[in-house]
């Protein structure tokens, strides 16, 4: 069976197969927080604590290998200072890719099924702020969805007011008390914006403009995971930025951000 033919049969039985499989492979019978580590936050799973098993993505039921330059292929399981069991997904699945908004979840509602409860989701993006420079870090307090898609099937009612954890943003400036905070705008990809959906995504409120984030955010708040959000601004979005926008400029910003940002998140998660 594909691994689009096993995700539409029931996507929950196939976040429960992945969980069950990810707990063999392990040996850990369950995880309490979930990260996804998006372009220039890899490093955190290095600092926050010893990796004790680390699988292919490929190899679990249900996930693809990253299609992305600058995201790794692998889930890890990680060992906390604290004591606590991290589930690091490095294999991002993008609404972008046609795979299906199923697949873009299935690594949240996997981690879900192994027990986390708390979601820490990781981007870089575009930020309209000219005061954000590319490598400044800034936590996500809402979104806008505008895929024109949901993670919910049927008649699923979900309330989204409190989605970006204001607990866990507490504790992020206790950390980091300079940290700014702002509103993620989720566009489907893989082109990036014009001009002037920077500025429609302005006009209706984003500080941020990527191709993930929101549709996961949605997806753990239906599974009951507390979720917390953090961009890394890797460009000035187009039309605020003089220069033509380039994925290289991404994996670049994101790499010299890295080792800051990366300390940044492992103290954050040390705190929960």
């Amino acid at each position: 069976m594909s691994t689009t033919d096993f995700l539409n049969t029931d996507p929950f039985a196939a976040a429960r197969a992945a969980a069950d499989y990810i707990a063999e492979e392990t040996g850990v019978d369950s995880h309490d927080v979930a990260l996804v580590l998006g372009s220039g936050w890899a490093e955190a799973a290095d600092l926050i604590g010893e990796t004790t098993a680390t699988l292919s993505a490929e190899e679990v039921p249900g996930f693809h290998a990253p299609a992305v330059a600058g995201h790794v292929g692998t889930i890890r399981s990680v060992l906390t200072k604290e004591g606590k069991r991290a589930l690091v997904l490095g294999a991002r699945t993008h609404y972008y890719e046609g795979k299906g908004v199923r697949a873009v979840v299935h690594g949240i509602r996997a981690a879900a099924a192994a027990g986390c409860s708390t979601l820490v989701l990781t981007n870089g993006c575009g930020g309209l702020n000219e005061d954000w420079a590319p490598g400044t870090p800034v936590l996500i307090s809402d979104h806008i969805n505008l895929t024109a898609a949901s993670p919910l099937e049927g008649a699923t009612f979900v309330d989204l007011t409190d989605l970006y954890s204001a607990r866990i943003r507490g504790i992020a400036r206790e950390v980091d008390a300079t940290l700014d905070e702002g509103v993620y705008a989720q566009f489907p990809g893989p082109h990036y914006e014009t001009p002037a959906e920077v500025q429609y995504a302005k006009r209706i409120g984003a500080d941020l403009v990527g191709m993930s984030t929101a549709l996961e955010a949605i997806a753990g708040r239906h599974a009951g995971m507390e979720v917390f959000g953090i961009s890394l601004v890797t460009n000035l979005a187009a039309g605020i930025s003089p220069q033509p926008l380039s994925h290289q400029e991404v994996i670049e910003s994101g790499q010299a951000a890295g080792p800051r940002i990366s300390k940044l998140l492992a103290e954050i998660i040390a705190k929960l």
